[in-house]
């Protein structure tokens, strides 16, 4: 038996249920993770919601998208996308189903082996962030030698973005709160404060205008600052403003895109070899007891974790 976190119900938080549930054992093709850690991220709780849609027959709903642990058992004739696996091995799984659980089985094509130089919590809370911002650069590239800027910039996709364009020669322009700018300097950016007369504050900054802008934010000062100071619409992604993305005529990315979803799970290896070189870090703000699932995920909610949360059976 594990225990599984699920919603019974869309709503509130209050909805969340701990259960005893039954693991299968892993058929060819598929493996069973001991889970060590748990990705907490916002989307968990937009489903919930609502937000994705109000469809009942997909209740209950099952949280969680990405976890590290141990391989516990592992079908016939599988071996896991990274190659090999054995019992034992450490490893991460995304995108899964049902992530908020003590022990599951899941698809063999979505566990990677994990990398030594990884702690639980961060390998758990790699992925999505990971594939977001690639997905991001993907929609609108960026090249060696231009000025780029970045909504958000000490938010988890933020710190991405910013660690990829330090290492493509890219020199990256970084919205935050003020009590920020240390991590958004640590992680190679130019941090410059949210709030009236953002625009002026980034022509100083970039007096010929930004070569790309990627909104992690959403607001409607940050989409106005990119829209005027960028130098081409088709030259803007935004991941939390599809509104503004469909009315004013620039891009945006989401995991629910076929598009997205099919190249986000293209670059799960190129995100665990960047980690695991060093390359690429994600900062886990706080890790919370399995048993506390409700105050993680109202932390994620709060929109100020501080950086990623993870879950710790």
């Amino acid at each position: 038996m594990a225990e599984q976190w699920i919603a019974n119900d869309f709503g509130g938080l209050d909805v969340l249920e701990l259960r005893e549930v039954d693991v299968p054992d892993p058929q060819s093709g598929e493996v069973t993770i001991d889970v060590l850690a748990i990705g907490v991220n916002p989307t968990d709780y937009k489903g919930i919601s609502g937000s994705y849609g109000v469809d009942r027959s997909r209740l209950p709903l099952m949280l969680g998208y990405e976890v590290a642990g141990i391989i516990s058992a592992i079908g016939s004739d599988t071996e896991i996308a990274s190659g090999g696996g054995a019992v034992g091995d450490e490893v991460i799984a995304f995108r899964i189903s049902g992530g908020y659980a003590t022990s599951l089985t899941v698809p063999a094509k979505d566990v990677f082996a994990k990398p030594e130089s990884l702690d639980f919590p961060e390998a758990a809370n790699l992925m999505l962030v990971g594939a977001t911002a690639l997905d991001m650069i993907r929609v609108v590239p960026w090249q060696e030698g231009e000025t780029v800027l970045i909504h958000g910039a000490s938010g988890s996709v933020g710190v991405v973005l910013l660690q990829l364009a330090q290492l493509q020669g890219v020199r990256a322009i970084g919205t935050s709160s003020e009590s920020a700018f240390g991590k958004v300097r640590g992680f190679g950016g130019d941090p410059i404060a949210y709030g009236d007369g953002l625009e002026a504050r980034i022509r100083q900054l970039a007096p010929g205008d930004v070569d790309a802008s990627y909104d992690c934010v959403g607001t409607d000062e940050a989409v106005d600052a990119s829209l005027a100071l960028t130098k081409s619409k088709d030259r803007i992604v935004t991941i939390a403003n599809q509104g503004r993305a469909k009315s004013d005529g620039f891009a945006a990315v989401g995991g629910g895109n076929p598009e997205s979803s099919a190249y986000r799970d293209t670059v799960r290896a190129d995100l665990i070899d960047l980690a695991g070189q060093g390359k690429l870090t994600i900062p886990v703000a706080k890790t919370f007891p399995f048993a506390e699932a409700v105050a993680a995920l109202d932390l994620v909610k709060s929109g100020h974790p501080g950086g990623k949360v993870a879950l710790l059976p």
